[in-house]
């Protein structure tokens, strides 16, 4: 990618997803840039209510955004998700959202089909030259498109692959710089599996394991050595139920993310040393690029993201979430609690989630006060 999209179209991306707090300044920070960051947005309002945990939850409509091995064990034979998220509304930004729906549909007791598609607005983008001179407004988009099948291996572990499509326009044709931009595409693959360990009594542990966005680089000219990394990922779910009485159940789970992108090399200071390790950066195969994040010199342990929360059931007609996201000041420093609702019918579930403000002044939390609603319609005769 040139050096126009990165002030223009990354740079937003990287300000849209608000990484970097004003209290990490005073640490060492090397956060890890990829292309599409929209893929590690949270699309759900019931995974946002506890902190964004969804691999090992129980499966509901969302499934398909978190880990479409647990599909089999869904209550219902068919579901349909709608989600809306208005991004950095905290901010003053009313153009901005990221927009969600899924399919899932049991074939049988041993295999099912799903489908997602992810939709992310930036609004209205201003691009200036590097001396501020105003060259155009744009309106970049991004979105993905996927599917997958799922299959039981037995009575509690199944196994799901997807491969999905990947497009990102962020500026498009000759902006002024004699450089023409194009939308960047990029196709990629989810491996999963999931382990079902509720009793007939309803309580029990599950856990996951999802490997998602492992595909191509993504490229926004035609020259092959300016691509940049999708944000692959290796994600491990756990999360246990216990059923208090006949209409009570309470779920707690914790997500542990990494993301299978190696942290920029740091400056050195001399020119010659930091252009070479540039560009072995850039030309590094994705391959080896995954077994290089995990020992990239910039702390591993550093590197993982965490999200624990909670369920409360009541009669599966009332839900109450609770749920805390963290992410070490090094890598961008997010850290946020979240609450969260749903109310469920036997056709239609609804659920909204809420983002608690945190810090203030140059330190608040630009997600503060994020809202995500969402919509499952329950197809079907109960399993």
């Amino acid at each position: 990618m040139s050096s126009l999209v990165k002030r223009t179209g990354v740079a937003v991306l990287a300000a849209v997803l608000s990484v970097v707090s004003a209290n990490a300044q005073s640490q060492s920070v090397n956060i890890v840039s990829t292309a599409v960051p929209f893929l590690r947005i949270s699309p759900d309002a019931r995974a946002g209510g506890m902190g964004d945990l969804g691999i090992a939850t129980s499966a509901d409509g969302n499934a398909p955004f978190w880990n479409i091995a647990k599909i089999p064990t869904a209550k219902k034979k068919t579901t349909i998700a709608l989600n809306y998220t208005p991004w950095l509304k905290d901010l003053g930004l009313n153009d901005v959202y990221l927009a969600s729906a899924a399919f899932a549909h049991k074939l049988d007791e041993q295999s099912a089909l799903s489908s997602s598609l992810r939709y992310f607005s930036l609004g209205n983008i201003q691009l200036t030259d590097y001396s501020g001179n105003v060259l155009n407004t744009v309106k970049p988009s991004e979105f993905s498109f996927d599917a997958g099948y799922t299959r039981v291996l037995n009575q509690k572990l199944s196994i799901g692959v997807a491969l999905r499509y990947i497009n990102s326009r962020l500026v498009v044709g000759d902006v002024g710089t004699g450089v023409v931009y194009k939308a960047g595409n990029a196709v990629a693959g989810d491996i999963s599996l999931f382990y079902n360990g509720i009793n007939e009594s309803g309580d029990g542990f599950t856990w996951g394991v999802v490997a998602s966005n492992l595909g191509s680089k993504i490229g926004y000219t035609n020259d092959s050595r300016n691509k940049d990394f999708i944000p692959a990922n290796l994600g491990f779910g756990a999360a246990y139920t216990k059923t208090l009485s006949e209409n009570n159940k309470l779920t707690f789970g914790v997500d542990l993310n990494k993301l299978l992108v190696p942290a920029v090399p740091a400056a050195t200071g001399n020119y010659a040393r930091d252009s070479a390790n540039l560009a072995d950066y850039r030309e590094r195969g994705v391959i080896s690029s995954y077994l290089k994040s995990f020992n990239d010199g910039s702390g591993m342990l550093n590197s993982i993201q965490a999200s624990i929360g909670g369920e409360y059931n009541y009669n599966d007609q009332f839900f109450f979430r609770a749920g805390y996201f963290y992410e070490h000041a090094s890598r961008g420093n997010r850290k946020f609690f979240s609450l969260g609702a749903g109310f469920s019918m036997d056709l239609l579930s609804v659920n909204l989630s809420y983002l608690v403000p945190s810090g203030s002044g140059v330190t608040r939390n630009p997600l503060s006060n994020t809202l995500r609603f969402g919509i499952i319609f329950n197809l079907g005769q109960p399993d």
